[in-house]
């Protein structure tokens, strides 16, 4: 199990390619990537903040649930901080099991976690200025599923 919180950029091929390296124990593994969207088409930058211990822990925390939960051979989550452009990657996550199934559902529901619950503050930086990113309806609605 691996949590990443960190301002550098990653390639996703390359991090998939390495959580998978070697494995024979498990039958699938699914991952995920975000990226920083330009809804509006005048985006400049998404700035995401943190508390640099409170948000590791919480997401450890969370992965660990989901490695319980669905029996996981492995997880990996990372997710930036810091100013992002447009198009860059913002987060990911992998999970590996025995079976297709576990990997899916863990995986997404370690994605609905991040979106909704994840200790990440997000303002969106416009031609018109800057806002703070609310929460939103559908992705407590997602969570609440699990």
């Amino acid at each position: 199990m691996q949590v990443r919180v960190q301002s550098e950029v990653f390639d996703a091929g390359a991090e998939l390619n390495a959580f998978a390296q070697g494995r024979t124990d498990i039958g699938a593994v699914v991952s995920f990537t975000g990226v920083v969207r330009d809804t509006g088409g005048d985006l400049q930058e998404m700035q995401i903040e943190h508390y640099p211990g409170m948000t590791q822990s919480a997401i450890t925390k969370i992965v660990e649930q989901a490695m319980t939960r669905w029996d996981l051979a492995d997880a990996l989550v990372i997710h930036r901080h810091g100013p992002l452009k447009p198009g860059a990657p913002i987060m990911m996550v992998a999970t590996a099991a025995a079976h297709r199934a576990a990997a899916f559902e863990s995986a997404d529901f370690l994605m609905d976690y991040l979106k909704s619950r994840a200790p990440f503050w997000k303002k969106e930086v416009t031609d018109k200025g800057s806002d703070w990113v609310a929460a939103k309806d559908e992705d407590e609605d997602a969570l609440n599923r699990w």
